[in-house]
């Protein structure tokens, strides 16, 4: 972000003296909500970081603002995040990462249709970009990714097909 001459602001209840280096300024939380262009959460979910993005934080958000969320998807709450785009204090949002990831994430649901209807209004939303959670993408996952891949093929070419296959992907039917 320095990179590209923005000014990082920050708010963490543990202060980094790399961040401060780097140049970094640690602010207030609400200080940061104000002021940010773009907004990046890099936190972990705790009970006191959940839905850090609510509807009570919205007006407390400059306005345009864009969110980036590449940690938990608990850290927003969705409901708040629609109105927040919807509203134009929210310009825009990346994730890699979603509220109510654990029934789609992971999963192809290419030939089901999506029964929750906040992850679909987010994907119908222009200025959201929802993608695949890379923080797993370790040289040890990449290691177990390719290896589950090639006994996926074999499996495949022994003639394990759809359910039959130990690694299937599909939805199974309520």
């Amino acid at each position: 972000i320095l990179g590209f001459g923005a000014k990082l602001i920050c708010y963490d209840v543990f202060q980094s003296e790399a961040v401060k280096k780097a140049g970094g300024t640690y602010m207030s939380q609400g200080e940061v909500f104000a002021q940010s262009d773009i907004l990046f959460l890099m936190m972990p979910l705790l009970p006191a970081t959940k839905h850090t993005i609510n509807e009570s934080m919205l007006p407390k958000l400059k306005k345009g603002v864009i969110l980036i969320n590449t940690s938990r998807g608990g850290l927003i709450d969705t409901k708040a995040l629609l109105k927040g785009l919807r509203s134009g204090i929210i310009s825009g949002v990346g994730m890699d990462v979603y509220e109510n990831e654990q029934a789609y994430f992971f999963q192809d649901w290419s030939a089901k249709n999506i029964q929750d209807p906040d992850l679909l209004a987010l994907l119908g939303e222009p200025g959201v970009v929802l993608t695949a959670h890379q923080a797993f993408f370790t040289k040890e996952a990449v290691n177990k990714i390719t290896s589950t891949t090639i006994e996926n093929l074999e499996a495949f070419k022994m003639g394990k097909h759809r359910l039959e296959h130990p690694n299937n992907c599909i939805p199974k039917d309520d």
